[in-house]
């Protein structure tokens, strides 16, 4: 069934300054040490820098359908992976190569989170932005009954399995919230480890998340915990 041990999903929206340092710093991070696929999930619209990124190091190039919308990307990335195992992270550089093997390592749980807010965990975002994250944490925990300290740092590894068995609609960057949320739901026995995660800043580029996105899915997460 599964063509490799891991399957990493980057969504990516010109990224492509990050990704032309990050891609092979993945590479180099792993080695050999088992099997992977890497895929670029970009926009509709093919961007030439990504794609030539993608080609000079081997790795799978996909463009979102419909729209460019977070949640197509993650779908498609789901949808396209064979991996026995497969993580998310965001092509900005604020989810560090290195703490790739450290998720993969205790892949016996179902899912492994890159936790912000767990001790020994930090964030290199300011006061105001941390304070809304926690915040925000606070609220998905309250209104989804998770239990976990970070609910929506997207850099985590799942159980490919189980995750492939969702159906998944949320469009935004809400979907994070949706997948742990359905998981739970579909397997109240699933087994979650939050592991300490110094997340740092973009290095170049502007951030696809603002004040009207955060208030759309503050909506969306209140009507997913009523009408599941």
């Amino acid at each position: 069934m599964f063509k490799h041990d891991l399957t990493i999903i980057i969504p990516s929206l010109n990224e492509s300054d990050n990704l032309k340092k990050l891609i092979p710093e993945i590479k180099s991070e792993i080695g050999k040490k088992f099997t992977y696929e890497i895929f670029i999930i970009d926009g509709i619209i093919k961007d030439n820098k990504t794609f030539e990124i993608s080609k000079k190091n081997s790795i799978k190039y996909l463009n979102r359908i419909k729209n460019n919308d977070y949640g197509n990307a993650v779908r498609l990335g789901i949808k396209k992976s064979t991996g026995k195992y497969v993580l998310f992270m965001d092509g900005d550089y604020s989810h560090n190569p290195k703490f790739i093997l450290k998720l993969y390592e205790n892949k016996l749980y179902d899912v492994v989170i890159a936790s912000r807010y767990v001790l020994g965990g930090k964030t290199d975002n300011g006061l105001l932005s941390e304070t809304l994250s926690r915040f925000l944490n606070k609220f998905y925990n309250v209104i989804l009954n998770l239990d976990l300290e970070d609910v929506s740092n997207s850099f985590k590894l799942y159980n490919t399995k189980m995750i492939k068995k969702l159906h998944l609609t949320c469009n935004h960057f809400d979907i994070i919230e949706e997948i742990i949320f359905k998981l739970r739901k579909n397997n109240d026995k699933i087994k979650f480890l939050e592991i300490p995660y110094h997340f740092k800043q973009r290095k170049y580029g502007k951030s696809k998340r603002n004040f009207f996105i955060i208030i759309a899915y503050l909506f969306s997460i209140l009507k997913l915990r009523i009408f599941g």
